[in-house]
């Protein structure tokens, strides 16, 4: 009788209600909210969260006040085996919500975590399957949904798996063509099996989905914070159909298996739109296809989260403020450097300039910001779209890489004709982009005038907070850190592995930045075609601090290891 009045009472609670109460919102905000949730079909924390109004941790803390029950972390627990086969992986998912344990005192009542404590259909359900007393425990939805990957998922994917060799091997029995059989994709166990794939990724905080076809098996590995892990083998009877699907999904030729082939996906996961690009390559084994996503969201930024200190703050702001001029974003790829330019235009992205950018392809959508994608077939190279831009009055343009000399022409003239160019160079270091400018075709001393600052960037792996351990440094890695014969101890960090950080040791990644700002004391230099140590001994008289010193401040701080150091920055 007390829990039904309790959840009579939990029923008249609405979210919005509580989140003003416990101050996690304002009653404006809240307005803001709800006027964007109407026709949306999305719940209000959704909205709130993808809006920046609030986050998924504070909506739960705010719960577990008001409601009284306890909000934990569940990354990296262990749900025994039994307790996760109490409730099917259909109902977990549409509740956004998953058994934990039961209680030592009795064994009657299962704690459950829950995105949502107030929903009582949740609660009810669980008790009818499980025939237990349901207590929630808060979490936040990606952790739970993240715990669901985890526990049900690899399950639903074996069983989708399953399902299609069955399905195959009823109809090749019956005499059906494989190859035939092989574009009938429409079948649902491969539909959910990609779509699941794409979704575990997603959760995982992926950059690359790798499907590789091996000799007896098919490997599915993903790229997690720059490095690659095996997560599934698959039967190679699936290769066919997984990568028909997905060339389906991705509007390529399903036809076609002697080419390479280029598409692109766009999927919501937990609400959030991905932009999935698609390469399909023939190999020995089959035809290997690698999904790279980008969120829409995850490229442009807040400045203080890509990792810059203080100062280098202060002197990304001092180059972005220059009226006119070239700024470069250089790196290897997966540097990170489409984030720091996409961050770089919503700062500047204000209603009295007019931003255009030519890209191959268009990365992220910005509202404000007209944005040109090459077609090389229908000849809008980088160079013409950059011709047709000047035309169209522009104050700020972003060419998303300058590949060739006609390019970096055009970009040096608009830049010294009053526009602002802000570009990327796959060139290993800042003096290093003088040099590839001028074997372009650049001439010198246009360079000197146009060009207003370099940055280089890597993205280094951070060490999990949780299981990093304390070391202290050897002679060789003080030599490395550049401290050698150094008598006091140096105190360092190692990767270690735990379950928070799924065995890896790191998780997530920072930038590391070499910024070269362009002072009237380099551009003699650039003008008298100077080697690219004469420039960078100039540019660390002027204050610049080299990556591998920007990375092993890093290391001092105890937020990445030597060996991710020394990978960034080898060649400094």
């Amino acid at each position: 009788m007390e829990q039904q009045q309790a959840g009579g009472r939990r029923k008249k609670l609405r979210l919005g209600d509580i989140l003003v109460q416990q101050n996690v919102v304002t009653e404006e905000k809240l307005q803001e909210a709800l006027k964007k949730q109407r026709g949306s079909g999305k719940k209000l924390g959704e909205i709130m969260v993808e809006n920046n109004i609030t986050t998924e941790e504070a909506i739960g803390q705010a719960l577990s006040r008001q409601l009284g029950y306890k909000f934990i972390n569940i990354n990296g627990l262990q749900i025994p085996e039994k307790i996760v086969k109490l409730i099917k992986s259909d109902i977990v998912k549409k509740y956004t919500a998953i058994p934990l344990g039961v209680d030592e005192k009795n064994p009657n009542v299962l704690f459950v975590a829950m995105a949502d404590p107030m929903d009582i259909n949740a609660i009810d359900d669980f008790a009818i399957i499980t025939n237990m007393q349901i207590v929630p425990v808060v979490s936040t939805p990606r952790q739970i949904r993240l715990q669901i990957d985890k526990y049900y998922s690899s399950a639903d994917t074996k069983k989708a798996a399953d399902e299609y060799a069955k399905e195959r091997e009823k109809l090749l029995g019956g005499g059906e063509d494989e190859e035939d059989y092989s574009e009938d994709v429409n079948n649902s166990p491969i539909v959910i099996l990609v779509k699941q794939m794409i979704e575990q990724a997603v959760r995982q905080r992926t950059s690359d989905i790798h499907i590789e076809p091996m000799e007896n098996q098919v490997r599915i590995r993903y790229r997690i914070d720059g490095a690659l892990y095996e997560r599934m083998t698959y039967n190679p009877s699936l290769l066919p159909a997984i990568t028909a699907r997905i060339k389906i999904i991705g509007g390529m030729d399903i036809s076609e298996k002697r080419k390479p082939q280029d598409g692109r996906i766009t999927q919501v996961v937990d609400g959030q739109e991905y932009d999935i690009r698609v390469s399909v390559l023939p190999t020995v084994y089959g035809e290997k296809t690698v999904m790279r996503l980008t969120s829409k969201t995850g490229l442009t930024r807040e400045k203080s989260q890509l990792g810059f200190r203080p100062d280098e703050l202060k002197q990304f702001d001092h180059i972005l403020a220059n009226p006119h001029g070239i700024i470069l974003v250089t790196g290897p790829t997966g540097s990170g450097k489409s984030t720091t330019l996409y961050t770089a235009l919503s700062e500047l992205n204000k209603e009295d300039v007019n931003i255009i950018t030519v890209e191959d392809p268009v990365e992220a959508n910005i509202d404000g910001i007209n944005q040109v994608h090459v077609n090389v077939k229908a000849e809008l190279t980088f160079a013409a779209a950059l011709r047709s831009i000047l035309r169209q009055d522009p104050d700020i343009i972003m060419i998303g890489e300058i590949r060739d000399g006609e390019t970096a022409g055009i970009a040096v003239q608009a830049s010294i004709t009053g526009h602002l160019v802000v570009s990327t160079l796959h060139t290993n270091s800042t003096s290093g982009s003088i040099g590839r400018l001028i074997d372009m075709g650049v001439e010198p001393y246009l360079l000197a005038d146009a060009i207003v600052g370099i940055i280089a960037q890597r993205l280094v792996r951070r060490l999990c907070p949780k299981c990093k351990k304390k070391m202290l440094a050897t002679p060789e890695q003080k030599e490395l850190l550049g401290v050698p014969g150094s008598k006091e101890d140096v105190v360092i960090y190692e990767q270690a592995g735990c379950d928070e950080c799924d065995q890896t040791g790191f998780k997530g990644r920072i930038g590391v930045y070499e910024i070269m700002e362009i002072t009237p004391k380099l551009k003699p230099y650039i003008s008298r075609k100077a080697s690219a140590e004469e420039i960078k001994e100039v540019a660390l008289s002027e204050g610049m601090n080299t990556l591998r010193m920007s990375a092993t401040k890093l290391v001092f701080e105890g937020i990445t290891s030597i060996s991710e150091m020394v990978r960034v920055s080898f060649d400094s």
